[in-house]
């Protein structure tokens, strides 16, 4: 399967340089790869493992960006919010 990075990288609106474009395409087709190797689980029943806790982390509150820094790398700003495309008719 051919990967065009380029085109992935245009929809992301990023710019890559050559040997980026070619470290993330190997990356893209192992990962491809990997997905292609799982197996079909179809009629396969699934069922939680008691041994298995599932233990969530704590919820604790941790600094984040200021509203500074995610408009300074906003592509486009208005009335103090990041402006994005409508998604939504």
């Amino acid at each position: 399967m051919e990967i065009d990075v380029k085109y992935i990288a245009n929809l992301a609106h990023l710019e890559l340089s050559e040997a980026e474009e070619e470290k993330f395409k190997g990356q893209l087709e192992d990962v491809i790869k990997m997905i292609n190797n799982i197996p079909t689980l179809e009629n396969v029943e699934m069922k939680l493992d008691p041994n298995n806790k599932m233990e969530l982390r704590k919820d604790e509150v941790q600094p984040s960006l200021t509203r500074e820094e995610v408009l300074m790398n906003a592509k486009q700003i208005e009335a103090g919010c990041v402006v994005v495309p409508r998604t939504v008719d």
